[in-house]
């Protein structure tokens, strides 16, 4: 008896879970959340910008390789959910065998696909390792700042358009159910480059981030905390892969600030100032000439 009572019970309690708007408690990209997994590892479980991703937009199981449109949901929806929730709890229920607590973070990037990152060189020979790391550091810093802001487009042309559109929607989301996502704290206790490798034309560099941040949402309109905690730190693990075309070198710096022009009208740029060309307003990408992150996996999460 106590068996169906646990049942439905759990049926009840994701119902009311589904009707209930979710803003998340996620750093900029949904990696970061209430549960721990990743095993030994610190940081997240999501994958961002591969055909297997895993993180969510406020929910979704697919959440990268797909986009979710409309609406959606709706009481038939929901009674359907209710019932596969219900069959997987009587299959775990009726399991003697003892399931672990761990939830696996992202699979990394196999060790044996990737060439060291100091032969790099041997193809870019002014390509700087410790000046990529501390460049990466401060984009995801930067990031994390957006993700406070609500607004990514500072950071648009660092990222394919398919990953930027999907925080641009995280960002909206946000703005819609009026809360805010605060990042705080956030400190790159280290960035590692694993390898690097070759495919499709394009240049492979593998990164990790390891991290520490708090992660929580507030509600915009009562200014209470809704989700996450203003104490508890996240030490966070992710797997960044960035690319550029096969044969570009790294281009000379000046007074700290790379020196490009719009693709559009040949006006000069200064890309650590816009993203816009004040001449012609046309949007600067990287995608074509320089490193963009196509594609973030959360490893593992560990809270304290």
């Amino acid at each position: 008896m106590k068996k169906y009572l646990l049942i439905l019970l759990s049926v009840l309690l994701f119902a009311a879970f589904a009707l209930t708007p979710r803003a998340g408690s996620a750093d900029l990209g949904d990696f970061s959340g209430g549960g721990d997994y990743g095993g030994g590892d610190y940081g997240g479980s999501s994958d961002w910008g591969s055909s297997d991703w895993g993180s969510s937009d406020w929910g979704s199981s697919d959440y990268g390789s797909t986009s979710r449109s409309g609406s959606g949901g709706g009481p038939g929806i929901l009674f359907v959910a209710a019932i596969v929730i219900a069959v997987l709890l009587i299959s775990v229920l009726s399991s003697k065998k003892k399931r672990t607590s761990v939830t696996p973070g992202a699979t990394r990037t196999p060790q044996s696909r990737l060439t060291p990152i100091e032969n790099y060189r041997t193809l870019d020979p002014d390509f700087s390792p410790e000046d990529f790391k501390e460049w990466l550091q401060n984009l995801y810093i930067k990031m994390q700042d957006c993700c406070t802001k609500r607004d990514v487009e500072p950071i648009r042309p660092y990222f394919a358009d398919s990953l930027y559109q999907q925080f641009d929607r995280q960002m909206k989301k946000l703005r819609e159910l009026h809360r805010t996502n605060y990042v705080d704290r956030v400190a790159v206790l280290s960035v590692d480059l694993k390898g690097y490798y070759q495919d499709k034309g394009e240049d492979v560099i593998v990164a990790e981030i390891y991290a520490r941040i708090t992660d929580y949402t507030v509600d915009d309109n009562t200014g209470k905390v809704i989700v996450g905690s203003k104490t508890q730190e996240k030490f966070m693990t992710y797997e960044y892969s960035l690319s550029r075309p096969i044969g570009m070198k790294t281009e000379p710096w000046k007074e700290g600030v790379s020196e490009r022009h719009c693709p559009n009208c040949g006006a000069p740029l200064s890309v650590n100032e816009s993203i816009k060309c004040p001449f012609c307003d046309s949007v600067l990408t990287f995608s074509d000439h320089d490193w963009t992150v196509y594609a973030i996996k959360g490893i593992s999460q560990r809270t304290v």
